[in-house]
């Protein structure tokens, strides 16, 4: 394994995260395990939520509402999409993030509970997304929303699937969130982009990681759809504002990169955080790392600013 000059803290986290093996190698050896790392990295619920279980076009939803009154013209709202290469997490794995930003925010944050690759591959994942998005437009959850402030956020996996949403609803002509954040994304890149060979054996996720996932999600012949893979659209222009987080030692780097100088190509507004330092999965790292905790500032400012 090449070295990769971490810092001691960042260091210290991926070793803690390495030790949740399981000698399972079943899917739900590999998903028990997961969940057993996140629970370890995941912090009591700051005070001053409304945490609640719902399902909206048959999807699980979890939704976090400060306890304080809602603003005149409805809750300003993230939906959250989060990672796990398709094939892992649920709405524990990334309660760590949702609670926080709902915290933080001060906004109605609802995390959407997809279904999972093999058994479900691409367009089930796609399919539950863009459901649970026209639902809230349609005004069938029970929150009052306001129009204008509602924004999309999805890390790795949750990523492709925030920005293929944008596509898609951008395609069909119908409402676009205010705008679409996307945290170490895998996009359907190349395999022979520089960052999957410079990173081959990165902690946490290396390329033949990604190689798998991405077997699992989209088995069969090469999937053309953008709505599998973003970066095959061959128009990027009509999309909202956009905010891509990377990490330095990641395989994926290069798909956000790409997709950031595309959407710049295309006329539109995207802001790029290097993540210098960072791996990929880092975001459970909050508190543990200052690196980690400089992208959670350059977050919350992003997200203040789109709110306001």
């Amino acid at each position: 394994m090449r070295h990769y000059p971490l810092s001691p803290q960042l260091a210290a986290f991926v070793a803690r995260t390495e030790s949740f093996t399981s000698p399972d190698n079943s899917f739900k050896g590999w998903r028990d395990s997961y969940s057993r790392m996140c629970q370890a990295f995941t912090p009591p619920r700051p005070d001053g939520l409304r945490v609640s279980e719902l399902q909206l076009a048959g999807v699980p939803l979890r939704a976090y509402c400060p306890a304080s009154s809602m603003p005149v013209d409805g809750w300003p709202c993230l939906l959250y999409l989060h990672g796990g290469g398709w094939v892992v997490g649920d709405l524990d794995s990334h309660d760590f993030i949702t609670a926080y930003l709902a915290a933080q925010l001060q906004v109605l944050v609802i995390a959407v509970d997809y279904r999972l690759a093999p058994e479900h591959p691409f367009p089930a994942a796609f399919d539950d997304c863009l459901a649970v998005w026209r639902a809230l437009q349609a005004g069938a959850s029970p929150f009052a929303l306001d129009p204008r402030r509602q924004l999309l956020i999805g890390d790795s996996a949750g990523g492709n699937l925030a920005a293929a949403l944008c596509l898609a609803l951008r395609d069909a002509d119908e409402p676009l969130p205010a705008a679409q954040v996307l945290l170490y994304p895998g996009l359907g890149g190349a395999a022979d982009l520089p960052s999957r060979s410079q990173c081959a054996d990165a902690p946490l996720l290396g390329s033949n990681d990604l190689n798998a996932y991405q077997a699992l999600y989209l088995p069969g012949p090469p999937q053309r759809s953008p709505y599998a893979r973003p970066l095959l659209a061959t128009d990027l222009r009509g999309l909202p504002a956009t905010f891509i987080a990377l990490a330095q030692f990641d395989p994926l780097r290069d798909d956000g990169e790409l997709y950031h100088q595309r959407l710049l190509a295309a006329g539109g507004h995207s802001q790029l955080y290097p993540g210098l330092g960072l791996v990929h999965g880092c975001l459970r790292a909050r508190g543990l790392a200052p690196e980690v905790d400089a992208l959670y500032g350059a977050l919350l400012d992003y997200l203040r600013g789109c709110f306001e």
